[in-house]
């Protein structure tokens, strides 16, 4: 079984690239909405939200697990892997890689939540890869929140994200990372915004590619995944609104089994 956990409902978007780039895996989610957001979160706190959620997952089964969440991933990656004997798979690596290579100019944006911002992960990894690029993070505080509450089809959000946006504009870049697994559901205003010549990088899809590039690889470890298409979806705090995103996210029922951690 897969394991993946974000803060709350941004996670989905990977279950979703997950479940299209390698159909018919089980799969475990929980969303830690009782506690979202994370990226608000000192990182002590969330380095202990995310070894609680990953012992959740394991105990129900989960062989392999991915971090669906950049803010953990960017402040708790180098813990958890020390501390669990699974593969972890965080989603920073796989969108820095992807537009390490994608970007033309070395010129790319980041956007986040505070934590992830603040951390410089994206920044780090990007200039280990490639020294000379320049890397430019706007921190968005309001967009999870935002998407959280059902608000990506509101003028208001439209207008906060071309405020975020002005900046990366200004710096002329042709690549920009969403560094928040809630902002692939807001892709295509983002988009929009930022201008149809840069290249959007969806960690969401980029970890489902790495995901599935490890199982090929590996296939001692594929064969202890299930395989039944079955998938239960766990949340520490039952919301009608994350009920209806989730359904439209992945486009199918979905049932929310609540737990308390």
């Amino acid at each position: 079984m897969i394991g993946i956990f974000d803060s709350g409902i941004g996670g989905l978007t990977v279950v979703k690239s997950v479940m299209e780039r390698i159909p018919g895996y089980d799969i475990i989610y929980f969303g830690d909405t009782a506690r979202t957001p994370y990226g608000t979160k000192s990182a002590d706190t969330v380095i202990k939200y995310s070894v609680e959620n990953i012992d959740f997952l394991l105990q129900y089964g989960a062989k392999l697990v991915v971090m669906a969440c950049n803010t953990a991933s960017s402040v708790a990656a180098k813990r958890v892997a020390e501390t669990f004997d699974v593969p972890i798979f965080e989603v920073v690596t796989p969108a820095t890689e992807q537009a390490v290579k994608s970007s033309v100019k070395s010129v790319v944006g980041v956007i986040g939540t505070r934590a992830t911002v603040k951390s410089g992960m994206y920044e780090k990894k990007i200039k280990n890869m490639k020294p000379d690029a320049k890397v430019y993070s706007v921190a968005c505080p309001l967009l999870v929140p935002l998407v959280e509450e059902g608000w990506m089809k509101k003028p208001e959000t439209k207008m906060i994200i071309k405020k975020y946006l002005l900046p990366l504009k200004v710096r002329q870049i042709d690549t920009l990372i969403l560094g928040c697994t809630h902002y692939p559901l807001l892709k295509a205003i983002i988009q929009r915004k930022i201008g149809k010549k840069v290249r959007v990088i969806d960690s969401s899809i980029a970890v489902a590619e790495k995901v599935k590039s490890f199982l090929d690889a590996n296939p001692e470890i594929d064969r202890r995944l299930g395989k039944n298409d079955d998938f239960r979806l766990f949340v520490s705090d039952i919301t009608d609104q994350f009920e209806k995103t989730a359904r439209i996210t992945l486009k199918r029922k979905v049932f929310l089994e609540h737990v308390k951690l």
